[in-house]
This record gives C-alpha cells, sequence and structure tokens, in this order.
C-alpha cells in the first residue's frame, strides 16, 4: 500500500489542540455575551436613567444593536459548542461538501468552519 494516502481526519492530538482554540474562544464569547445581557438588563431596569443628550430613539437604537450582538455571540456559542461534538465524534474539520480535511490555518482562524476555502468560495 502507497503510504501517500491523503488523510481523512485529524489525530487525537490535533483534535485537543483545537478543542483547546475552541475552550478558549467559547470562555471569551460567553464573557462577551453575558456582557451584552447585563448591558440589557441595565437599560430594562432603568428606563428613566438616560444618557445625557440621548432620547428615546437613540436608546432604543441602542438597545436593538445591543440585542443584535447579543444573538450574533449567541449564534458563535452555539457553533464552537458545535464544533466541539464533531472533535468529540471524531469528525471535525472535514469539509461537510467535499469530505476533505480543511486547513489548519483556516480551523485555527474559524474553528467552527465546516466548510473548506475551496467549498466556501463556490458557494
Amino acid at each position: 500500500m502507497s503510504k501517500t494516502r491523503e488523510k481523512t481526519r485529524y489525530s487525537d492530538e490535533e483534535l485537543k489542540e483545537f478543542e483547546a482554540i475552541i475552550d478558549e474562544k467559547l470562555t471569551k464569547a460567553n464573557k462577551q455575551l453575558k456582557f451584552y445581557l447585563t448591558q440589557l438588563e441595565e437599560m430594562a431596569d432603568n428606563p428613566d436613567a438616560k444618557v445625557k443628550g440621548l432620547d428615546d430613539g437613540v436608546g432604543s437604537l441602542e438597545s436593538d444593536r445591543i440585542t443584535s450582538m447579543a444573538a450574533r455571540q449567541q449564534n458563535l456559542i452555539q457553533h464552537l459548542e458545535n464544533a466541539k461534538i464533531r472533535i468529540k465524534n471524531k469528525v471535525y474539520g472535514v469539509c461537510r461538501e467535499t469530505g476533505k480535511l480543511i486547513s489548519k490555518e483556516r480551523l485555527r482562524a474559524v474553528p467552527h468552519a465546516t466548510l473548506s476555502i475551496e467549498a466556501k468560495q463556490k458557494q
């Protein structure tokens, strides 16, 4: 048999490295989400405490902006948790379109990626 066979999955050691990256990103994302939720809670608890010079429209706009950022963080957290499940199932880093391994560089930059650059560009 030829030893030039293409790898079909990352090794357990490599998966541990990616898991550490994901855990770090999860910690940061959860911290950021908590910050946004605290801001929204404070705005809701204190509707009369307007920032000097801000009217209701701007306050509402700010509330919408924070709500949107919180939703994005929740979405990121879900993607990162799904990536951890893929690690546990040893299918992490496999492109869902091509079935080939996603490059380590891409996974380090976007650890929850499920598409290789090649597949992403075809979309």
